[in-house]
């Protein structure tokens, strides 16, 4: 994090807590998933939220390679983001691997590292 005093509670809750191999999701009683800060749950409405496991390892949903940066990625192209799923939440981030190996259906970990010192979820193929 680059300042604390910009900290975002509840989304750097959560990366606290993936970076600590403790990353959770929210679900309510009907089995829909989503990430933190919430209240209530955005499919149902439900209030009744329970903190979940995120599952150690998710699958590439879809994903795309970024040949032209923004400028905080400037050097780092080309790069994939992509959006994994992990039991009953979707997760997006950036593919620490060669584009080239990175394809719908792989399995994939997820952790934290810091880019332009800002820290952003990663996943790691497997």
């Amino acid at each position: 994090m680059s300042d604390p005093t910009d900290y975002d509670e509840g989304y750097d809750d959560l990366l606290d807590a993936i970076d600590d191999s403790e990353g959770y999701y929210l679900s309510c009683p009907s089995g829909h998933g989503s990430l933190p800060p919430r209240r209530v749950c955005p499919v149902c409405g439900d209030p009744q939220l329970r903190e979940t496991p995120i599952p150690d390892v998710g699958r590439v949903v879809t994903y795309t390679v970024v040949h032209v940066p923004t400028p905080q990625f400037d050097g780092a192209a080309p790069y994939v983001t992509a959006i994994a799923e992990f039991g009953d939440v979707r997760l997006t981030g950036l593919v620490a691997a060669d584009p080239d190996a990175v394809s719908v259906g792989a399995d994939v970990s997820v952790g934290v590292e810091t880019f332009d010192s800002e820290r952003r979820i990663v996943f790691e193929t497997l």
